[in-house]
């Protein structure tokens, strides 16, 4: 009888501990419209709107060859200016496939990508981690590359 008793009180236990989780949350919607949002304001070069999508404390990476290249947002912001600013063609990057987790406070997302220069296309991935702040959503990591 005590393997009963004991049995029970650690299945009530195991509901419990469950019930102090964050619950996941299924509903994207406001992920996704945040992380198409970024794109656009990149593609529109609204850069202060892009700059905006980003927390403060945010880090970059962008994998090259498979070694990584760290910036943080103030270098790779400007980077960004830069590269709309010095182009001879439009420039537009579109997300085509969104993976999201998420819960009530953050969210991961890796976004497949089609960036357009003139007649070149480049495709990619984005791996976002976000948080969500009295503001909305802001990236707190981005790490990228290109196929």
């Amino acid at each position: 009888m005590t393997s009963v008793i004991r049995h029970a009180a650690f299945v009530l236990l195991a509901f419990l501990l469950m019930g102090c989780q964050p619950e996941p949350k299924t509903d994207s919607t406001d992920v996704r419209e945040f992380l198409t949002h970024y794109f656009s304001t990149w593609s529109a070069k609204d850069m202060d709107g892009y700059g905006a999508c980003f927390h403060e404390q945010a880090r970059i990476i962008f994998v090259h060859q498979g070694v990584p290249q760290s910036q943080g947002l103030t270098d790779f912001l400007h980077g960004q200016k830069l590269s709309h600013a010095t182009t001879t063609v439009p420039m537009t990057e579109v997300p085509t496939d969104m993976k999201i987790l998420r819960d009530e406070r953050t969210a991961q997302a890796s976004v497949r990508w089609k960036l357009t220069k003139g007649g070149d296309v480049t495709l990619g991935t984005d791996c976002f981690t976000l948080i969500q702040t009295s503001t909305g959503w802001k990236i707190m990591s981005l790490v990228f590359y290109n196929d």
